[in-house]
């Protein structure tokens, strides 16, 4: 067993301070994940991997709910969701103030996320994606893992226990499916 997969245990168990140990053994690997999704943003996007990896491990270790991590996949698979998820409820909120709504003034983190011109496409994104996940809950994680944690194809497969030609296929269908989708829905 890994330490990673030890402490994950440990944090599963309730043990306070494994949260602790954890951050500096996938610090790095997580912000890796973190700049290559952020680099994949249109310019003038200003978030730094620091501060998306930051929310997201927040969201993972201190949400108050025990976790049950089956493994170190499993655990970034969890990351890249999280990630996904603050990047859509940015855009979310972009897009409401760009309709005009939330007259208050915002912080500059309010704004760091997603340019409001990206927040629409994002958002696209999310819906067609939900609606993958309906239809094939594998290929919906292909794209989760490929697109928002930034994993290569044999690290998708093995977070997910498939086959490499298995995650291939998997991605080449969802990237069609995706964008028939989408285009089909603006």
């Amino acid at each position: 067993m890994s330490d990673v997969t030890h402490i994950l245990s440990e944090i599963e168990h309730g043990d306070p301070s494994a949260a602790e140990q954890l951050l500096p053994l996938v610090y790095d690997e997580l912000r890796k994940l973190a700049a290559a999704k952020l680099a994949q943003e249109k310019p003038g996007q200003t978030l730094q991997a620091t501060a998306l990896v930051h929310d997201a491990y927040l969201r993972l270790v201190d949400d108050g709910d025990t976790q049950e991590w089956k493994s170190r996949g499993h655990f970034f698979g969890a990351a890249a969701e999280a990630m996904r998820r603050i990047l859509i409820e940015t855009a979310r909120r972009k897009k409401s103030l760009k309709a005009g709504g939330g007259l208050d003034r915002i912080s500059i983190h309010d704004d760091e996320l997603i340019g409001s011109e990206h927040a629409e496409e994002l958002l696209a994104l999310d819906e067609a994606l939900q609606k993958l996940e309906r239809q094939s809950s594998r290929k919906a994680q292909v794209v989760k893992l490929r697109y928002y944690a930034g994993l290569t194809i044999p690290e998708t497969a093995e977070a997910l226990g498939i086959a490499r030609s298995t995650a291939i296929a998997d991605w080449s269908y969802a990237k069609g499916w995706l964008k028939l989708e989408i285009t089909r829905n603006s």
